[in-house]
């Protein structure tokens, strides 16, 4: 005989009430409301039985023991800064929340790595080992408030993955609470490890449908010289995609190259006034931070002159660098005084980000949308932001549309439909298509493997049958 799924819920949440102190268990409807949903658009989400704020590695073993047990949907969620619905509550399920897991654990300069907790914001990370003269690289677009936990979740990236990689790859060890409460370490703090399966890496990028991650070990740098800056503006769009082609294959690496689309341009001249010309079609931000910094940033500036640049601007000064930057930094914030907004994820091989953004201008035209691109041209990874009318249902079905559209074309050339916002709700079919039914197949077989019983964020990322 099936438990009714209000009952289950309840003798689950008595049974751990027992276990763990009184303020890690919250039921408030009002408050749970809050943990219902990340940032993302079109996706479902509910309002969670109840929302868990476990303090320790233990209380979320706890948790998962119990939950396993009583065969209760659990929904692991970090700051909620995510863009595709990967922390969404689904239909009576409970909320494991780890910002109270928020501790830097040590930094070890001499081994170059540092242990966090899960809920440690990427920025506090990013400053704490700033003071030991260290970079942590990655550096999501909501670096300010998204936690490390989210980060490895989704495999995040940022402006600065053209040079240093995304979240995974400073990735080198994991606790992980498994679906049934086991508590199991993978990877290595040694330089190099290659012991078995990496296990590590199943478990970045799985969106909290695997494990949930309580501590991680990752990788550092020593801190680079401060960055020397280019913006280059462009008359056309085939212009600044013909520069970046250069780029390429002259096989620079700058340590950040942006770019911006005519509609973006125009958002954030018309939102900061920064005077970035009526006549500019496109616009590529980039940076070096290599000892030779200068000579990469002059060998960009020939390569963008060449490809017709309208003015190349180049600046060593860190102060007059972040000014440049900020056009790019305000693309987002621009776009959203359209109108409402879904934001796309999608990347393509680097020579194809001329085509991708030529798709997309005619994409926007057929479903009479404005759809402003920015994103990382060193990379291949752009977003797409559609802006329309959340009010009008037309409006809501013409954006759904173009968002697929954009995606299908994104895959058309030779890419992938997801560059760092992971799949969560938003993509799960996407992801299908992406992969193949042998791909997929292979998905659930692991999924099967690590959570038989389907309780940890079962609605994500992968399609149920």
């Amino acid at each position: 005989m099936t438990v009714p799924d209000v009952a289950r819920i309840e003798a689950f949440l008595t049974e751990l009430a027992s276990e763990l102190a009184d303020d890690m268990i919250i039921t408030d409807p009002d408050i749970a409301a809050g943990y219902a949903h990340d940032q993302s658009r079109f996706t479902p989400h509910h309002i969670p039985a109840a929302v868990l704020a476990p303090r320790s590695t233990d209380d979320v073993a706890t948790c998962l023991a119990l939950a396993h047990r009583h065969n209760v949907v659990v929904v692991a969620r970090g700051a909620g800064s995510g863009l595709s619905g990967a922390a969404n509550a689904s239909p009576d399920s409970v909320i494991l929340s780890l910002h109270r897991m928020n501790r830097i654990i040590r930094i070890d300069p001499g081994n170059r790595l540092a242990v966090v907790q899960p809920g440690v914001l990427t920025a506090a990370l990013r400053a704490e080992v700033a003071n030991a003269g260290l970079l942590y690289p990655p550096d999501p677009g909501s670096v300010e408030f998204c936690t490390i936990g989210g980060n490895i979740a989704t495999n995040a990236g940022g402006m600065c993955c053209v040079k240093y990689g995304v979240t995974g790859d400073f990735v080198l060890a994991l606790e992980v609470v498994l679906a049934d409460g086991r508590i199991l370490r993978t990877g290595h703090q040694t330089v190099k490890g290659v012991a078995g399966y990496d296990l590590t890496r199943l478990f970045v990028g799985s969106e909290g449908t695997l494990g949930v991650v309580t501590e991680a070990t990752l990788r550092v740098v020593p801190a680079p010289r401060p960055p020397h800056t280019l913006v280059a503006s462009f008359p056309d769009l085939a212009s600044a995609g013909a520069a970046v082609t250069a780029i390429v294959h002259a096989g620079l690496t700058p340590s950040m190259l942006e770019i911006l689309d005519r509609t973006t341009v125009r958002a954030v001249d018309d939102y900061a006034k920064m005077s970035l010309g009526a006549d500019v079609e496109a616009l590529l931000l980039g940076q070096s931070d290599d000892p030779d910094a200068a000579a990469v940033l002059a060998r960009i500036n020939e390569l963008c002159t060449d490809a017709g640049a309208l003015d190349v601007a180049i600046t060593d000064d860190p102060v007059e660098g972040a000014m440049l930057l900020e056009a790019r930094r305000l693309a987002l914030p621009a776009l959203e005084r359209l109108g409402d907004w879904l934001l796309d994820d999608v990347g393509v091989p680097r020579t194809k980000i001329a085509d991708l953004i030529a798709s997309i201008e005619e994409i926007a035209n057929h479903h009479g949308l404005t759809v402003g691109v920015f994103g990382h041209a060193g990379d291949g990874n752009l977003h797409p932001t559609i802006i329309f009318d959340d009010a009008d249902p037309t409006s809501r079905r013409a954006a759904r549309r173009a968002f697929d559209d954009i995606t299908r074309r994104a895959l058309e050339l030779g890419g992938t439909v997801t560059g760092e916002h992971g799949i969560g709700h938003l993509k799960k079919h996407w992801l299908t298509a992406e992969q193949g039914p042998i791909g997929i197949a292979v998905h659930h077989a692991v999924k099967y493997a690590l959570d038989p019983r389907g309780i940890l964020n079962p609605h994500a990322v992968l399609e149920t049958s």
